[in-house]
C-alpha cells in the first residue's frame, strides 16, 4: 500500500528497462540549438556550472549557451569575474532573462567566493545555498554536474512534468516531486535522472502536444494530463 498520497506507485515497474531505453535512445543526442562543441570551449568546473545554471533561469537554451560561452570562455574563475564591472557582465550575458539582476548577482557571488571560500564553490550543499541567488535547484545541479556527488536529485520543469505524466506521482511543485521521486527511483539512477529527463522533455515528451508516436517508452506511460499528442 502506498502511504504517501503524492506517490502513486509503490515502485516503478520496469524501471531498469525504462532507464536503459532512454539512455540508448538519447545517447549522443543534444539539446536543440545547443552545440556540444561550443560547450567544450568552456572549462568544466563547479564555478562554471554554477554560473551557467544562474544564466539559464528563465532563459532559452540557445541563449544560455551563447551567453555562457561569451562570459566563461575568458572569465572562468571568481577572480576574473570579480574584476569585471557589472556593465561588462551585462554586455556579455545579454539577452538572458533578467540580465541586469543576474549580472549583479554573478559579481556578488564571485566576490563572496573569494572573501569567504578561498575562491572555491562550496562543496557542501548547505553552504552553497547560503550564496545569495542560489536556490536548492541550482545547488542540486552544482552538486551533480559540478562535483559529481551522489545522492542529489535536481528537478526542473521537465523532471517535474514527465513523472506526473507517466503516472508515477501526483505532485504540484518541483520540491514535492523531488521528495516523492526519492521514494521510488532507485538511488543508482539519481545522478543521471536529470540529464535524461531534461533531454527527453525537450525533444520528445514536450509540455504541449508531446511526440508520443516517437516515444520509446510510450507503452509505459499513462499519459496523465495529455489531451493532444503527435
Amino acid at each position: 500500500m502506498v502511504e504517501d498520497s503524492k506517490v502513486l506507485v509503490e515502485k516503478i515497474e520496469n524501471v531498469d528497462e525504462i532507464f536503459s531505453i532512454l539512455k540508448d535512445y538519447l545517447y549522443g543526442k543534444e539539446i536543440p540549438f545547443v552545440s556540444r562543441e561550443k560547450w567544450e570551449e568552456i572549462p568544466h568546473t563547479p564555478f562554471t556550472t554554477l554560473i551557467s545554471c544562474i544564466l539559464s533561469l528563465r532563459t532559452k537554451d540557445e541563449v544560455t549557451s551563447d551567453a555562457s560561452i561569451r562570459l566563461l570562455k575568458k572569465y572562468d574563475t571568481p577572480e576574473k569575474i570579480a574584476e569585471l564591472s557589472e556593465k561588462k557582465i551585462e554586455e556579455l550575458i545579454y539577452p538572458v532573462g533578467f540580465y541586469k539582476t543576474k549580472a549583479k548577482r554573478i559579481k556578488e557571488i564571485a566576490k563572496t567566493l573569494i572573501e569567504k571560500y578561498n575562491g572555491k564553490v562550496p562543496e557542501d550543499f548547505n553552504e552553497l545555498i547560503k550564496l545569495r541567488g542560489v536556490g536548492r535547484k541550482t545547488a542540486n545541479i552544482v552538486m551533480v554536474y559540478g562535483y559529481n556527488k551522489k545522492g542529489f536529485l535536481p528537478i526542473d520543469t521537465h523532471c517535474h512534468r514527465i513523472p506526473n505524466r507517466l503516472g508515477w506521482i501526483f505532485t504540484k511543485t518541483p520540491e514535492e516531486t523531488k521528495e516523492a521521486l526519492k521514494k521510488i527511483i532507485p538511488r543508482e539512477y539519481w545522478n543521471e535522472f536529470n540529464h535524461l529527463f531534461v533531454l527527453f522533455g525537450k525533444t520528445i515528451c514536450t509540455p504541449v502536444s508531446p511526440f508520443c508516436s516517437k516515444c520509446p517508452i510510450e507503452k509505459y506511460c499513462k499519459k496523465i494530463g495529455v489531451t493532444k499528442h503527435r
